[in-house]
């Protein structure tokens, strides 16, 4: 357990089973790190996106999708805790009955995004330019506005790849596959990244106290279980599971070359087709 004189730093992360699941360990004193405890700050993705680009009040540790990581060059990749791998892409829907049959379809339609700064809408611009108008809300939104009709298409995250069907709305494409076909390699939706004037020594800690974490939840899985429930009472507890297997993998729990190499990826392809701004490399070799 952390000490009472213990650095504490707000750490943001989703409520998502993913994350619950990975940093339970961290936030809860699990992992032996004199000297150094995190807090937890839950929000959405978006919510975190918005947080880091604005620069006000920055969390020191936050989750980031890409294009805001981009967009917040004040922050640097840790080498645990990310979202990254293969076959957990973004999937674009719509209703069972929509005339549309591809994405080049979307150029006159109405889609929901789950924000601006999202990898998801990072990979919509890539493959399915142009598209009729964007519409942001929030992900827990987006199945619902595509049932209704108010959009005529989604892109879905998180769970909602597992409960898609289950608001008649059938896959249009899957930007992930068409990520990893153009790429051959593992899609990086997120990361948690440190703020770049946190000492060395912390950022390092930082790496070393999520590392353990994720490491604690995969080898005693039942551990944070009570913990991911408290924030996903809406999810049944197969797709909760589900969501974990998915998300949470040995990227997870460190990075390594690949990883990098895959994050590289996507900030450079994002900045020469210009849909990124120009910055410095997201890792801080310092640390």
């Amino acid at each position: 357990m952390a000490g009472a004189a213990a650095q504490r730093l707000p750490f943001g992360f989703s409520p998502c089973p993913n994350d619950t699941f990975a940093f339970w360990a961290a936030v809860h004193g699990e992992v032996a790190m004199r000297g150094l405890a995190l807090e937890p700050w839950l929000a959405d993705v978006e919510t975190l996106n918005e947080r880091a680009i604005a620069g006000r009040d920055p969390l020191p540790v936050t989750k980031l999708s890409l294009p805001a990581l981009a967009r917040a060059p004040h922050y640097s990749v840790l080498p645990a805790g990310a979202a990254l791998g293969f076959g957990c892409g973004p999937l674009v829907v719509c209703r069972e009955t929509s005339p549309l049959r591809g994405l080049a379809d979307l150029a006159t339609a109405r889609v929901a995004i789950p924000g601006l700064a999202t990898t998801a809408n990072l990979l919509l611009a890539t493959f399915a330019e142009p598209v009729g108008e964007l519409v942001p809300m929030p992900f827990d939104r987006i199945m619902a506005a595509v049932a209704d009709g108010t959009c005529a298409a989604g892109v879905v995250i998180h769970e909602g790849r597992f409960t898609y069907r289950q608001h008649g709305l059938r896959e249009l494409a899957d930007l992930g596959v068409l990520w990893e076909r153009a790429t051959g390699g593992p899609l990086p939706l997120g990361v948690i990244a440190a703020r770049r004037d946190l000492p060395a020594p912390t950022v390092r800690d930082l790496g070393a106290l999520l590392r353990g974490s994720v490491a604690v939840a995969r080898a005693e899985p039942l551990r944070p279980r009570a913990y991911v429930r408290a924030h996903a009472q809406e999810l049944a507890d197969d797709v909760c599971d589900r969501h974990i297997a998915l998300y949470v993998n040995d990227y997870t729990e460190d990075l390594g070359e690949a990883g990098r190499r895959a994050i590289e990826t996507l900030l450079r392809h994002g900045r020469e087709r210009g849909l990124l701004p120009p910055g410095p490399s997201p890792f801080r070799e310092d640390a």
